[in-house]
């Protein structure tokens, strides 16, 4: 591997991009040194700044989902192997292709990640990120474990203005799936109480959204103490343990009859059954994360009670920019983020696997 610090030139004259990329299914990260890529017609470079690491990283590297019953979604057929992983990337302009009108070199921007191929009946919609011919960076494109990424059309580039980038490229996946959640979960108020399931990076992120956005703190649900301070640090109301035995009846009790809304961040049987058993009548249980696995549901309980269950997954082009104008405003404000350098990229994913990171994980190249 060429050993040329990112931006210098190697001793043959070409400029070079480092990253860490995943060369099979279920290794370890690799150190790679290519020529940089030169952008065409609307194509942004930007030089990566800062980059999330997301639980959806152990995903892809894994491979694939857990739906439950010893049946698994494959997620190597879309991914192209070597492939350089994150999807929270916050860079600067290096270059852009001739078409790419705006983009200027030095602009500061955050990338929106889920890009889809701009003529499927999803794109036409405006949700591109349900796109089935998805170019999504660091999913089926090269992403941010990189000093370098290409973005296909200034479009998908938000300035974030004064704020920091490592707070700022959060936003593209933490930030926008808590938002897009919060928005499906509305009204939210002391009388449509809400509860959030999972106190990691995103349900952090949800936490201050939902005090920033409807001024109520949500009750918080997570099996580790030190998440639960956490949340109560970030706004919660409440942290409590879903362990806890007798806990389903006291906030049926405390909230007259069920919340009005649960978001699920974990995505597992335990947590999804746990939503619903505390949901009043007519009340949304919003599913989220993707930890795997199936959920059995006593379907004559769905009419019953009138309750929904809802998919939500990351955001549309249209919330990314509701989201970081809020942003730039200051309604919304990090929560917990720690940094390390673009070589702690495996080190950051391991750390992530075994519940050691608290918040945000974002690395700098």
């Amino acid at each position: 591997m060429n050993t040329t610090a990112p931006g210098r030139l190697a001793d043959h004259g070409t400029p070079l991009q480092h990253s860490f990329r995943l060369h099979r299914i279920g290794a370890r990260l690799q150190a790679a040194a290519d020529p940089l890529p030169q952008p065409t017609g609307t194509e942004v470079l930007l030089r990566v700044q800062a980059c999330g690491v997301c639980h959806s990283d152990l995903h892809l590297a894994d491979g694939f989902f857990d739906l439950g019953g010893g049946l698994k979604l494959d997620l190597a057929k879309g991914m192209p192997l070597p492939l350089a992983l994150g999807h929270e990337i916050a860079g600067e302009v290096l270059a852009a292709g001739p078409q790419a009108d705006g983009a200027l070199p030095g602009q500061r921007r955050v990338a929106y990640p889920w890009i889809g191929c701009d003529a499927c009946p999803a794109c036409r919609r405006g949700v591109e990120q349900f796109c089935d011919r998805p170019r999504a960076l660091g999913v089926t494109r090269q992403g941010g474990f990189s000093t370098h990424v290409m973005v296909p059309h200034p479009r998908y580039l938000f300035d974030h203005g004064s704020l920091p980038q490592n707070f700022a490229a959060t936003l593209a996946c933490s930030g926008l799936t808590a938002f897009s959640a919060l928005g499906k979960a509305a009204p939210i108020t002391q009388h449509e109480p809400l509860l959030i399931i999972g106190a990691g990076g995103v349900g952090q992120a949800a936490i201050a959204i939902a005090r920033a956005l409807f001024c109520v703190g949500p009750v918080v649900a997570d099996i580790d103490p030190s998440k639960r301070d956490a949340a109560l640090a970030a706004g919660a109301s409440d942290a409590v343990d879903p362990q806890d035995k007798e806990l389903r009846r006291r906030l049926l009790k405390q909230t007259d009859g069920g919340f009005a809304a649960v978001i699920d961040f974990v995505g597992m049987p335990a947590t999804a059954e746990f939503g619903l058993s505390t949901l009043r009548k007519g009340g949304k249980l919003i599913v989220v994360g993707l930890f795997g696995g199936s959920l059995s549901v006593a379907l004559p309980t769905l009419p019953l009670r009138g309750v929904n269950v809802v998919g939500s997954y990351v955001g549309s082009l249209t919330e990314m920019d509701q989201l970081m104008a809020l942003a730039r405003s200051g309604v919304v404000t990090p929560t917990h983020i720690e940094t390390r350098p673009l070589a702690d990229a495996q080190a950051a994913l391991d750390d992530l696997r075994a519940g050691r990171i608290r918040g945000r994980a974002v690395l700098l190249p």
